[in-house]
């Protein structure tokens, strides 16, 4: 088997220009996997910390100083990676090391097995008789923590081609929505300057409403139905709104608020209205016994938990106790290391939970997200729609297509 024989770090960026830690893992003086760690806009209360006090080059010099302790470890060993990087930390969501650190090491030392094995890394990730590939979804208008004034307060408009019988297809029909949309707003309002968001999404100056309404005209215009060829979703980010004092979602934008039960009936509406196949963190990251209610209203959609549940195997186990969600968001970041991200994905697919593997809003053009959603058994992948670091990973999924092993689409 294959020994890690080095491994450095160096500080770089990711697409918000924000500073990041790179990470190279090298197995038998030849076989490099390199990844990059991301960073998010909008971050759940309980997911690990990005990076400790000092930032990427607190996290770059304890890399330094404790490097020799991953070499003659096997890449492919996730177990003994994750627990030689708990030993470093000794905290309990990685505020010591960072973990963007943790997910920089464990994500390029798998890389680097995948080479050594002369496999694909989804390979590595999971051993399976037959893989599927995950629906992109992807965010073609932006608001809230990814936009600026004026925009709606939900965080994302998402598009899906759960229709789509190839990998190819689906993208470039979420390409084709994108690009209408901009055509739509344009109409609706000649100021639009095609301002994007963090991911890539439009940004224009419209109520939450109108973003959706925006967004299905896009799909109308192409001959496509909503609920059929094509299903819009919801990313509410919801904990952005919520007010603890006060016990209120507040929309500044819009300009009004809503208690827990109106937020529920708002949400609702949405769905309804939109035939949204995709409703995430609909209520802030505490209110398990709203998301249960929301399953229980609408179980043929995916009601996600992202900040309720950041990608934490005990608190999925929570939501599943209370049915407060039947879909979950798996960043690896949320957890720390890849390998705590695999147990909470083997506790979601013990418990028929579906997963949708997610980028983050800093982002940099590595593609292993990709093999991770497809390892996973995700049912969706969420990494925009355009944007040189979001197209990096749907180019991934184009060639992976020509490999026999992965046979057509998720169902959802």
């Amino acid at each position: 088997m294959a020994k890690i024989t080095s491994i450095k770090g160096r500080i770089i960026h990711d697409s918000r220009a924000s500073k990041t830690i790179e990470v190279d893992v090298i197995s038998d003086n030849r076989y490099l996997g390199r990844t990059s760690a991301p960073s998010g806009a909008s971050v759940g209360k309980y997911e690990s910390v990005s990076f400790p006090k000092g930032g990427p080059k607190e996290s770059l010099r304890i890399l330094n100083e404790n490097s020799k302790k991953f070499l003659e470890l096997e890449p492919s060993d996730l177990k003994s990676i994750d627990e030689t990087l708990k030993s470093i930390d000794m905290t309990p969501n990685y505020s010591k090391i960072g973990g963007g650190l943790a997910y920089a090491i464990t994500i390029a030392s798998m890389e680097s097995a995948s080479k050594a094995a002369e496999k694909q890394l989804f390979e590595l990730i999971s051993k399976q008789n037959e893989y599927r590939f995950p629906i992109p979804i992807g965010n073609i208008l932006g608001g809230g923590a990814h936009a600026g004034p004026g925009t709606p307060d939900i965080q994302e408009i998402l598009i899906s081609a759960p229709g789509a019988k190839t990998i190819r297809d689906a993208i470039e029909t979420n390409f084709k929505v994108h690009n209408e949309l901009r055509n739509v707003i344009e109409k609706t309002d000649p100021s639009f300057t095609n301002g994007r968001g963090d991911e890539g999404g439009w940004a224009p100056k419209c109520d939450n409403e109108k973003a959706l309404e925006l967004s299905a005209k896009a799909c109308e215009n192409l001959g496509y139905t909503l609920g059929n060829e094509v299903s819009l979703g919801v990313d509410f980010a919801s904990s952005t709104q919520w007010n603890e004092e006060r016990h209120l979602y507040e929309y500044e934008r819009a300009g009004f608020e809503n208690t827990p039960e109106k937020q529920i009936e708002f949400t609702a509406n949405l769905i309804e209205k939109y035939k949204l196949i995709y409703a995430e963190d609909a209520v802030h990251e505490e209110a398990f016994d709203s998301m249960s209610e929301l399953v229980s209203k609408f179980p043929k959609t995916m009601i996600v938990g992202d900040d309720l549940t950041v990608t934490n195997k005990d608190i999925l186990k929570k939501a599943i106790k209370n049915k407060s969600c039947n879909a979950a968001i798996l960043k690896v970041n949320q957890a720390g290391s890849l390998y705590d991200a695999l147990e909470f994905a083997k506790v979601a697919d013990d418990n028929n939970i579906k997963l949708i593997t997610s980028h983050r809003s800093g982002e940099s053009i590595d593609s292993q997200i990709s093999h991770i959603g497809i390892g996973t058994n995700s049912k969706m992948l969420k990494v925009g729609v355009v944007g040189g670091e979001r197209i990096a990973k749907l180019n991934e999924l184009i060639r992976l297509s020509e490999h026999d092993l992965i046979q057509g689409m998720a169902e959802v």
